[in-house]
């Protein structure tokens, strides 16, 4: 981000200044940061706002555990813009020139770190629903259902919300000239293993599992196959998967490059001091906020009922929000189903939320 401060003034200016403020770093990027987030937000929150319409539509139509998972990543997404985005990158710092109370400035500092924290480990809970899902159907359809989704999302916000306090003490990475101390150590380390480590590492050891057993079953199937003519076609790797993997990929490499200059910060050369450091870290911000604003492409690409609840919601058009209630037979499936987003099971979910006709619901006689 834009460090004013931080630009070497020349004449009388630079005269007037201590010697540790004349090896301040420059700011190479001027203003194109505050141009990026400018457009990063007006484009970003928009569409998160248009996602959350959508999936609250399928959420209510469906009742899958699934969608209350997407619905929490982009409410957080949209808590992330708000607080690190709009009142950080551009109020405090483009705007105030950070010229606010020390108070406002370390509460802001906790509130964004918890939305941060929160719109990471939304996707969690997400990533351990879909591996259930697909390493043990049985069990899912017996755990995945909406209420126990929502307490799990209440859960995740709230240890979110209590992660976020101790970066109230956050040191300025742009403008501290001292060395890093031990609080600062310790904080950096809890903040990339919060961020980026443990939450990568869970994502690593679920895909993997994700992708081998459905190399198993494809195994299992070839051989079938060559038993007898009479077999199932092969299972590929299904579209809400893809979009997992998709998700959990985006998120690793956008968010790698913060995790090493943040590092690189605290062990090597600071950013207050060193211009390439500044350069690379403002860099890295950039990457890291483009995460929250990619999730709606992705779905828009994977998932057919995504899209036409989408359109609905942009030509004000589409059934009720909450579904018709259905026979007790039908709700059992319903509820106990493995929840996908793929267009694959569009048609038993609209079967679900349609109401029988008095003909299809009398025996015949």
């Amino acid at each position: 981000m834009i460090n004013w401060s931080n630009v070497t003034e020349s004449g009388h200016q630079e005269l007037d200044l201590k010697p540790e403020e004349l090896q301040k770093s420059k700011c190479v990027l001027g203003f194109i940061p505050v141009i990026y987030y400018s457009i990063l937000l007006c484009v970003g929150v928009p569409v998160n706002i248009l996602t959350a319409v959508a999936l609250s539509r399928l959420a209510c139509r469906t009742k899958k555990a699934l969608y209350y998972y997407l619905l929490a990543v982009t409410g957080s997404d949209i808590l992330s813009q708000l607080f690190i985005i709009f009142v950080g990158f551009l109020l405090e710092t483009a705007v105030f020139h950070r010229d606010v109370p020390a108070l406002l400035l370390h509460s802001v500092s906790a509130a964004e770190f918890a939305a941060n924290h929160a719109s990471i480990w939304s996707t969690v809970p997400l990533t351990v629903d879909r591996y259930v899902a697909l390493c043990h159907p049985l069990l899912h359809r017996q755990i995945s259902y909406p209420a126990r989704a929502r307490k799990i999302i209440a859960v995740v916000l709230a240890l979110s919300l209590a992660s976020g306090v101790p970066f109230f003490w956050w040191s300025d990475m742009w403008r501290n000239s001292n060395p890093p101390t031990a609080l600062d150590t310790v904080l950096i380390w809890t903040h990339v293993t919060i961020i980026y480590f443990l939450p990568c590492s869970i994502f690593l050891v679920l895909n993997s599992l994700i992708i081998q057993t459905l190399r198993v079953r494809q195994k299992q199937q070839r051989c079938q196959e060559e038993r007898g003519p009479k077999s199932a076609p092969p299972r590929r790797l299904g579209k809400t998967t893809a979009m997992l993997l998709a998700i959990t990929s985006v998120f690793s490499v956008l968010w790698a490059p913060r995790t090493i200059v943040v590092i690189y910060h605290l062990y090597v050369s600071s950013v207050h001091r060193d211009w390439r450091v500044h350069l690379a870290y403002d860099l890295s911000n950039m990457l890291a906020m483009l995460n929250t604003a990619v999730n709606f492409f992705l779905y828009c690409f994977v998932s057919k009922p995504f899209r036409s609840a989408v359109r609905d919601v942009v030509l004000l058009r589409g059934g009720p929000l909450y579904p018709h209630r259905a026979l007790p037979q039908q709700q059992a499936p319903t509820n106990a189903s493995v929840s996908s987003l793929y267009s694959g099971n569009n048609k038993r979910s609209q079967r679900d939320s349609t109401p029988l006709s008095p003909h299809r619901a009398r025996k015949p006689s």
